[in-house]
C-alpha cells in the first residue's frame, strides 16, 4: 500500500498536455513540500451485481476489503453499472438485480456512499426489455430511486472539496443505444455549478463513461482498420467541450470514471483523469485483459492534489 507521500503505483500510466505559458506539472501528486490529506475515497465502479456467478459474495468481499484497510477510507464513490444490466432486461429481472444490490449494501457496507448512473443502470432503452417510455421507472428514473440520488446529476461538498456526479449516458438508438456525452441541460447546469464554485475550491467529477481515457483505445481491437477507432459509447464525445470548460475554471482537479474495466491515469491541462478497473473484473468471469477484480483508493489533499492506487481484493471467479 502506498503512503500518501509516495507516487501512485499504476499498472498503466498515460500523460498528455497542451503547451501552456509558464511551467506545467504532469503529476497529480506533485505539490508543495507541506500538504494535508483531507479525504480518502474508495472508488468502486462496474460492480455489475447479479444473482449468478457468486457476484453478491464478490461484491461483499470487495466491501469488506475496503473497510478492513488499515488506513480506512472516509467515503465510497460507486461509479455506475452497479447492477449487471437493466438496459435490455425485463422489469422483473431488473427488480431482482436491485434487490441483490440493496441486500449486500445493507449487510456489508458501513461507510457513507454516493453513486452515479452507468449505462447498464438505465432501464428499458434496449428492445429486449419490452419497456415503453410511459412505463414507470423507464430510463434513468428507476436508477435514481434505487441509488437514492437527488437527481441524475448532482453535487455535494466534503472536507473542502466539491464533488459533482454526472450522468454520461446519452441516448443514441443507432449505435449501442447510447453515447458518452452530456445533454445540453446538464452541460448548462455544470457550467453554472462551476461558475458558482470558488476558484480556490478543488473539484472532483464522477462519471461512469470516461471523459478522457487512454485505455478506451485498448478495449477491443480498435486498430484493426489501420486507424485508431474509439466508439462514442466508450469515451465522451464532448471531451473537447468539457476539457475546455475545466481549463477555463482551473479548479477541476480530478475526474473519476470506469466503464472500460481497465486502468489508466491521464493528466491533461492540469486535471487528473483516473479510469479505474471493475469490481467484477470481466463481469465476474475473472480478469479483464491484464486487470483483476478491484477498486481504487483515491487520496485528496488540501492543496487540490491527489493520488490514486488500484487495489485488487483477491477474488476468485466461479468456474463455468
Amino acid at each position: 500500500m502506498n503512503t500518501p507521500s509516495v507516487p501512485t503505483r499504476r499498472t498503466f500510466l498515460a500523460t498528455a498536455s497542451a503547451a501552456l505559458a509558464g511551467p506545467f506539472v504532469l503529476s497529480a501528486s506533485a505539490s508543495s513540500a507541506v500538504r494535508k490529506r483531507v479525504l480518502r475515497i474508495a472508488h468502486l465502479t462496474d460492480v455489475h451485481v447479479q444473482p449468478e456467478r457468486n457476484a453478491a459474495a464478490g461484491f461483499a468481499a470487495c466491501l469488506h476489503h475496503v473497510q478492513n484497510q488499515a488506513d480506512k477510507p472516509d467515503l465510497i464513490l460507486f461509479g455506475g453499472d452497479n447492477i449487471m444490466d437493466s438496459f435490455d432486461q425485463t422489469r422483473d429481472r431488473t427488480r431482482t438485480q436491485w434487490d441483490v444490490w440493496h441486500r449486500v449494501l445493507k449487510s456489508d457496507c458501513s461507510l457513507p456512499h454516493h453513486s452515479c448512473i452507468g449505462n447498464h443502470d438505465v432501464w428499458g432503452w434496449g428492445p429486449k426489455s419490452g419497456a415503453r417510455p410511459e412505463d414507470m421507472g423507464f430510463g434513468k428514473a428507476w436508477a435514481v430511486e434505487e441509488l437514492r440520488l437527488p437527481g441524475r446529476y448532482y453535487s455535494f461538498t466534503m472536507a473542502g472539496w466539491k464533488f459533482i456526479a454526472l450522468d454520461s449516458t446519452y441516448p443514441n438508438p443507432t449505435r449501442h443505444g447510447y453515447d458518452g456525452r452530456l445533454d445540453e441541460e446538464q452541460f448548462e447546469w455544470l457550467k453554472a455549478e462551476l461558475k458558482a464554485t470558488a476558484p480556490t475550491t478543488p473539484v472532483l467529477i464522477l462519471s461512469h463513461i470516461p471523459i478522457l481515457s487512454a485505455c478506451a483505445y485498448l478495449d477491443g481491437h480498435n486498430e484493426k482498420t489501420g486507424d485508431w477507432i474509439v466508439p462514442g459509447s466508450w469515451m465522451h464525445l464532448d471531451t473537447r467541450k468539457l476539457t475546455a470548460l475545466f481549463h477555463q475554471h482551473g479548479n477541476v482537479k480530478v475526474c473519476l470514471s470506469g466503464h472500460i474495466h481497465l486502468v489508466d491515469a491521464v493528466v491533461y491541462l492540469g486535471t487528473s483523469y483516473y479510469c479505474n478497473g471493475a469490481v467484477c473484473g470481466a463481469w465476474w468471469k475473472g480478469k479483464n485483459q491484464q486487470f483483476a477484480e478491484g477498486y481504487a483508493l483515491v487520496d485528496l489533499y488540501d492543496d487540490g492534489t491527489s493520488t490514486c492506487e488500484y487495489v485488487t481484493y483477491g477474488w476468485q471467479a466461479a468456474s463455468g
